[in-house]
């Protein structure tokens, strides 16, 4: 592992980790998205342009990376409340076609926990909000002992607790009381 480190935010604050590989959020992976990734409790968020190197059809992005991109808020809304964990299941609804070269915004939010359990949702939106994708997700939590390994490895500290932050309940289908509504 290198000691290089990358900056997320995390509720406005930059937060460090060790640089790594992954295709969505790591720095070292020269052919990923490398999202620049914007934390808040039970919340995760990006903006990017798209290149023609994750087009699928002319001009527009392949399914697959709209998957990445909406999989990728969910699981860092786990993370931005110290819990760490795979995806189980995921719903997408694709709406619109997402366009090379079009500012995009994508956003995660954490639902509910129950045990290992966590339900999150997604949305996909252009920079006038319209909606391009959304999706559902269920997240297994890692265990305590395998969460503090993929603390220590990414170079994680003081997220606080695994807890879900208390709000009103969301649309789980993405609805904008859960993600997008704010910007």
């Amino acid at each position: 592992m290198t000691s290089e480190r990358q900056v997320l935010q995390l509720d406005g604050e930059p937060v460090e980790i060790n640089a790594h590989n992954c295709f969505a959020c790591g720095t070292l992976n020269t052919n990923g998205l490398r999202l620049d990734l914007h934390l808040e409790r039970g919340r995760a968020w990006t903006e990017l342009d798209l290149d023609d190197r994750f087009e699928g059809w002319e001009g527009i992005a392949h399914g697959g990376i709209v998957a990445t991109l909406l999989d990728e808020v969910m699981a860092w809304s786990l993370v931005s409340t110290d819990a760490w964990g795979v995806t189980a299941r995921m719903a997408i609804d694709f709406r619109r076609p997402v366009r090379i070269g079009e500012r995009i915004r994508a956003e995660g939010a954490l639902l509910e926990s129950r045990r290992r359990l966590f339900q999150t949702s997604a949305r996909l939106e252009t920079a006038d909000g319209t909606l391009l994708a959304s999706a559902t997700g269920t997240y297994l939590a890692a265990p305590d002992d395998r969460r503090r390994e993929l603390q220590e490895h990414y170079g994680f500290r003081g997220f606080g607790t695994t807890r879900v932050p208390t709000a009103e309940p969301a649309d789980r289908a993405g609805a904008r009381s859960a993600v997008g509504a704010k910007r």
